[in-house]
């Protein structure tokens, strides 16, 4: 076997390979961690009640919206409220915009936002349900869960 200098067509042909994995690599990357930074991951309210949710990371939280905790600022579009899984867990949000116009106590929300130290949700964006029959997905998995968990 004879070992001596490469020939110029397989150098090159090495080069735009080695050049192609490199290229690939690198995209698939920058895909990768693009999309790690912008998951937001659902927490229903026993789990934020359990601290299992992290802080000043944004994440989704939902549930229903309890009765009478609804309070708005006279002064600014500031509105807190406390969203709870129908059981025994319960998270404050405070969220400073317009609510949607379908928002009302006793209805599923989902809010995106961040928990804070103090353990009070503040949310960027609230999104309500579409109609009396609707509810969204991972609230009403996180009920279904909630309600399952306490029978037994």
């Amino acid at each position: 076997m004879k070992f001596g200098a490469m020939k110029a067509h397989r150098r090159n042909r090495l080069l735009l390979v080695l050049f192609l994995v490199a290229a690939v690599g690198g995209a698939t990357t920058f895909a990768l961690l693009a999309l790690n930074e912008n998951i937001n991951l659902f927490y229903a309210p026993e789990q934020i009640a359990n601290g299992e949710a992290p802080l000043d990371t944004t994440i989704r939280a939902g549930g229903m919206v309890q009765e009478g905790s609804v309070v708005r600022d006279d002064q600014s579009l500031k509105v807190s409220f406390v969203i709870s899984d129908m059981q025994y867990s319960e998270v404050m949000i405070e969220y400073e915009g317009i609510l949607p116009d379908l928002f009302r106590e006793g209805q599923g929300i989902i809010a995106r936002g961040q928990l804070n130290e103090q353990g009070v949700f503040v949310a960027e964006e609230v999104l309500a349900k579409h109609d009396e029959n609707y509810m969204p997905p991972e609230v009403a998995d996180a009920l279904k869960e909630a309600h399952s968990s306490n029978d037994s």
